[in-house]
């Protein structure tokens, strides 16, 4: 993994970004707005955070906290339609561990960070029946959605679904779990846990 990130721009949002997920956004906020000319610029990206406590538009007497794992947040798409309304698609990278933040006098937080390395894959074969069985849900799931409405398809091409760490990131995007339990899902830095966490979730529910 690159060395530390010493001046990453944070977007807090209720929300989170797993490694290789697609978040579309829509920015009005000035800063904001500035910081994603500034990506555009540098080709560089931005740390998605889901807020512990705060909320998304700021308040002056209402500090917006992020959780200190993230996502960087890197750009595909970009149109501005009217003024003060910027549209983005932004892909899931590397998660990052947040070492110190700082607030900048428009209000943008910006951190320091470590990056976290990919999970590494499952070994042995204990997982692959739970494996099989998610894998044929997200399936599922994916063709359901191209036949509704096949330009919003939540998920960016290829599909692995012989991956399982891009499997359990997908399921535990797209499965109804809470906004907090989602967070702990991303941070697992186990494949093959998550993996046993959304099968488990998914039994729970009679979605298998």
């Amino acid at each position: 993994m690159s060395s530390i990130l010493a001046d990453l721009p944070l977007f807090p949002l209720h929300t989170v970004l797993f490694p290789d997920g697609l978040l579309p956004l829509k920015i009005f906020e000035a800063r904001y707005l500035d910081m994603m000319r500034d990506c555009l610029r540098e080709q560089t990206p931005f740390g998605v955070c889901m807020i512990k406590t705060g909320n998304e538009v700021a308040r002056p007497d209402e500090p917006t906290v992020p959780e200190n794992v993230g996502c960087l947040a890197h750009l595909l798409d970009c149109d501005v339609q009217e003024y003060g309304l910027m549209q983005i698609k932004v892909k899931g990278g590397h998660r990052f561990r947040l070492l110190s933040t700082r607030v900048e006098p428009d209000g943008l937080l910006r951190g320091m960070a470590e990056p976290i390395g990919d999970d590494p894959s499952p070994e042995g074969t204990r997982h692959l029946a739970a494996h099989a069985a998610c894998a044929e849900v997200l399936e599922r799931i994916i063709k359901g959605v191209a036949e509704r409405d096949p330009a919003n398809v939540p998920f960016l091409q290829p599909y692995r679904f012989e991956d399982p760490i891009w499997l359990s990131n997908r399921l535990a995007e797209i499965l109804p779990i809470p906004l907090r339990a989602r967070q702990k899902l991303m941070e697992i830095e186990d494949a093959e846990a998550r993996l046993d966490i959304v099968h488990h979730f998914m039994q729970q529910h009679q979605m298998l």
